[in-house]
């Protein structure tokens, strides 16, 4: 699926679709993910972000801007 074609409805992300989504690059996302920063969660062997878990970052990281806290 390319990013043009990437499917908003999906409830788990692939690390590169959240990546695209938080237009960080692939290991930044796996440092997020491993520091418990950004969730995910293991389905098999594989490793997936939830959607809302994007969306919890990000408010995260905009609460932390207003308050003058430093995330990441």
């Amino acid at each position: 699926m390319s990013e043009q074609t990437a499917d908003p409805t999906l409830a788990l992300l692939t690390v590169e679709e959240a990546a695209r989504r938080l237009s960080i690059g692939r290991t930044t996302c796996f440092g997020l993910i491993s520091s418990g920063e950004l969730e995910s969660v293991p389905v098999g062997r594989l490793r997936r972000v939830p959607a809302d878990a994007i969306t919890a970052f990000v408010s995260r990281l905009r609460t932390a801007h207003r308050s003058g806290e430093a995330i990441a």
